[in-house]
């Protein structure tokens, strides 16, 4: 959002975001601000900061609910996250730094620390937080130490005190594995008819799980934006730990699979066996 004053600012906003999110540009109108932000998924506002503030405090719930809101100086030289922060505020701000150099003013405790946290971790596992009271004391202690990540498969009772934090997965665990410079039209067809194979949906897709040797496969890295999902990269000893139904041709590079592997490592139980598409493997479950 920009005064009309800064219409060129915002269209070079757009253009950046475009790589990364669907922007539109709307021009500054504060008694829209709340029909906007039941609209849009987030919000940059090209105005100080106190503007947003002021604009802002009559319409705020929860850090739960608050859309993220980031703040740009009108010379485009810092991106400050107002609400929102661990909610993809902070994530809009660097990709502001990245494609445009602003300052990401980022003040959230553990990012600051370049630390993780437990919203960020949840998201990752593709699971929501059932037990929010628990952010505090698990972020907490982020900024001290890792914290470890237990999964327990049921039927079982857990009780825990309000300093553990319950994840419960939302959506279903797409495995990938594909050949070196896999395109992003080849990952998405693959998956696209994984998905057909199961009845399931883009929209079901909680997960998008590879090896971290994918970590910087151009090809799925676009996918997994496309599909709405951060790529999940599971480590050597995580994939291994797992024994899929079939042989991998993953051995050679040392594991035993990659895209079965990832979801049995991940998923309460296997609704597809990995099947290759081309030069793409896929495995599903849920």
């Amino acid at each position: 959002m920009v005064f009309p004053r800064d219409e060129d600012k915002g269209e070079r906003i757009v253009q950046a975001l475009a790589k990364s999110y669907h922007p539109t540009l709307l021009f500054w109108d504060k008694e829209k601000l709340s029909d906007i932000l039941a609209r849009y998924d987030h919000v940059v506002a090209v105005m100080a900061v106190g503007i947003v503030v002021r604009s802002l405090c009559g319409l705020l719930q929860d850090k739960w609910t608050d859309k993220p809101v980031v703040a740009v100086d009108s010379c485009l030289r810092c991106a400050v996250p107002i609400v929102g922060g661990h909610h993809g505020a902070n994530e809009l701000a660097e990709c502001l730094a990245k494609y445009l150099g602003l300052f990401p003013a980022i003040t959230t405790a553990t990012d600051s620390s370049g630390r993780p946290c437990l919203e960020n971790a949840a998201a990752s596992l593709g699971s929501k937080i059932v037990n929010r009271n628990s952010s505090k004391a698990v972020n907490l202690a982020f900024l001290k130490e890792d914290v470890p990540v237990l999964r327990l498969k049921g039927p079982k009772i857990v009780l825990v005190d309000e300093e553990v934090a319950v994840l419960k997965r939302a959506g279903i665990v797409v495995g990938v594995g594909a050949r070196k410079g896999v395109s992003c039209a080849e990952v998405l067809e693959a998956v696209d008819s994984a998905l057909a194979a199961t009845g399931k949906r883009r929209e079901e897709i909680g997960i998008f799980a590879t090896t971290d040797l994918k970590r910087e496969e151009a090809g799925m890295i676009e996918a997994a934006k496309i599909l709405g999902k951060e790529m999940l990269c599971l480590s050597e000893d995580v994939l291994n730990a797992q024994i899929p139904s079939t042989p991998s041709r993953a051995s050679d590079l040392g594991l035993t699979g990659v895209a079965e592997p990832a979801v049995l490592a991940l998923a309460e139980k296997l609704i597809l066996p990995k099947k290759a598409y081309g030069r793409v493997t896929v495995a599903i479950g849920e």
